[in-house]
């Protein structure tokens, strides 16, 4: 917090710098010049145009903006942020309220450097005693409206979220049009509102919605991420275990099997909850961490586990994972045994251990958690083709046969930005962004990823003909990542980045996947990392 309050700061003061320097270009060199000079026939054509109907309409959208109402729908957003949640939203608050905070100071400054008279009609509202420019109103409308839609963006799912924004972020243009028509506002107050207002969210949120963007190399934080929460002691069970498993991939004997292990390690009376096709887990853990569970087992594949992650993040609570499914990739990243019973009491027998989530969203796919893997191309389209009566036939190795069905695809062009970075062009069979390396046999598809250390990694798939298909795995079992070569041109068959914060776009929709499951296709992905979002039971060293 200390270093976003920083950089809060001192970008701030370049806000005010710039939105100062505008308002002096706009009252002195460019006021003669066009569109300044047509100003004033806006203004008499609104005033013109009155009517009692739109009196009265633009007095209701422009108190939307006034002071008072502000000040309200700021304080009781941010207790609905801090109450109604399963866990208090500080972040999103405090974001909210350092926002609108920051416009009023920067419009402040603003009005106590460049002197702007109002327009020269008759206004319907009292003039107070501030210049012009900008527009206040639509300064703290944008702060505040514009700031909710950005948290239903970032921090909601469902299909109502994407209108719901928009209405949001029609408001503060709403109530500009609704102060110039008033005569309170030259048409460039209003766009300095909305402008003051817009810097304002976007150097809130980029300080503590995303963080800071640094590139490549670990935090300095690293170590200390790393390092094992504090362990229970064993054979004790403080509080409820509650177990959400998968009933198509556990059945009654392996639920007696868990309960067992639970048993011998002093978890005794857990309770067992099933997922259903409904909710594939997430709602089932919410409900145990609501009911005060402290420790969580998962029974299913990377499905069920990523389900309950999403309930999990950031709630410290430990997760313990039992791997039912196909892929298991988490259990085998974790180091965990593939046989359920033993897994579990591996896990039991282990520590508690922060891990990072990936956290990713898209066109038409709403943000979620993902702990193993995300994707688009080869990967997605092997995953979708892959029937269930395959997996259960003949198990993982029916990713494969799939996945050669699908060599001929055509490939992808895409643009990726990382960390801010210049955008790279390429095109691709597969892209995978990874919070882990390891997939099925052991393989380390992306060598460097590590669940712990802070940090996501992309690769880039471009095999080109049999001599590059022979590169890219000959690259694989050398598990000696290379790096990307960071400029446009051709690029090797396997590239790897690191990263905290990536953009990918796609010249075409393409199939994307989470976790193993298929998702709807789409042309951009979006990912950053949550450092240490999630505790997992992991093996003693060595066991």
């Amino acid at each position: 917090m200390g270093r976003a309050a920083g950089i809060i700061a001192s970008t701030a003061v370049c806000q005010a710098a710039l939105m100062v320097g505008l308002g002096l270009l706009i009252t002195g060199p460019a006021a003669r010049l066009w569109p300044l000079t047509s100003e004033d026939e806006v203004n008499d054509t609104l005033e013109h145009a009155r009517t009692g109907t739109l009196d009265t309409v633009s007095l209701v959208v422009s108190e939307a903006g006034n002071t008072v109402t502000v000040i309200a729908g700021t304080l009781l957003t941010c207790l609905v942020l801090l109450v109604v949640p399963r866990l208090p939203r500080w972040r999103d608050a405090v974001f909210l309220s350092v926002a609108v905070s920051l416009q009023s100071l920067v419009f402040l400054v603003i009005t106590e450097a460049v002197d702007r008279t109002r327009p020269d009609v008759e206004r319907l509202d009292a003039s107070p005693p501030t210049s012009s420019y900008t527009s206040g109103h639509t300064g703290a409308a944008t702060a505040l409206y514009a700031g909710i839609a950005v948290l239903v963006l970032h921090r909601t799912k469902g299909p109502w979220r994407k209108p719901v924004a928009v209405l949001l972020f029609l408001v503060p243009l709403l109530v500009g049009i609704a102060r110039a028509y008033r005569g309170m506002h030259h048409p460039t107050d209003i766009a300095g509102g909305l402008l003051n207002g817009g810097l304002s969210l976007l150097i809130v949120g980029r300080a503590l919605l995303t963080g800071p963007h640094v590139p490549a190399p670990a935090p300095a934080d690293a170590a200390a991420r790393k390092a094992p929460a504090p362990r229970a002691p064993a054979g004790r069970a403080p509080g409820r275990t509650a177990v959400v498993f998968n009933p198509t991939v556990t059945d009654e004997a392996a639920c007696a099997g868990l309960r067992r292990v639970l048993e011998d390690h002093g978890h005794s009376e857990a309770d067992f909850v099933p997922t259903t096709a409904e909710d594939p887990g997430e709602g089932q853990t919410a409900r145990a961490v609501r009911d005060g569970a402290a420790l969580v087992v998962v029974c299913g594949g990377d499905g069920t586990v990523r389900a309950a992650a999403e309930a999990l993040a950031g709630t410290g609570i430990p997760l313990a994972v039992v791997p039912c499914g196909t892929g298991n990739l988490l259990a085998r990243n974790l180091g965990l045994p593939v046989k359920p019973e033993e897994a579990l009491a591996v896990a039991l027998r282990g520590a508690p251990h922060r891990i990072d989530l990936g956290r990713i969203e898209g066109d038409g796919m709403a943000p979620a958690h993902f702990t193993v893997m995300s994707g688009a191309g080869l990967d997605a389209a092997m995953l979708e083709s892959t029937s269930d009566r395959a997996k259960a036939v003949l198990g993982w190795p029916a990713y494969v046969v799939a996945g050669l069905r699908e060599l001929r695809a055509p490939r992808m062009r895409l643009t990726v930005g990382l960390d801010g970075a210049r955008p790279l062009r390429r095109t691709a069979r597969m892209v995978l962004v990874a919070n882990t390396g390891k997939v099925q046999g052991g393989a380390a598809l992306v060598p460097a990823a590590r669940p712990d250390d802070g940090l996501l990694d992309l690769m880039i798939l471009d095999p080109r003909g049999p001599m590059g298909w022979l590169s890219a795995v000959a690259s694989l079992v050398r598990r000696r990542p290379e790096g990307g070569t960071g400029h446009a041109g051709r690029s090797r068959p396997v590239e790897y980045f690191t990263f905290r914060h990536a953009d990918i776009r796609f010249e075409a929709s393409q199939p994307r996947e989470l976790d193993g499951d298929p998702v709807a296709p789409g042309r951009r992905l979006t990912a950053q990392v949550r450092p240490g979002a999630l505790t997992v039971l992991m093996p003693e060293r060595g066991e």
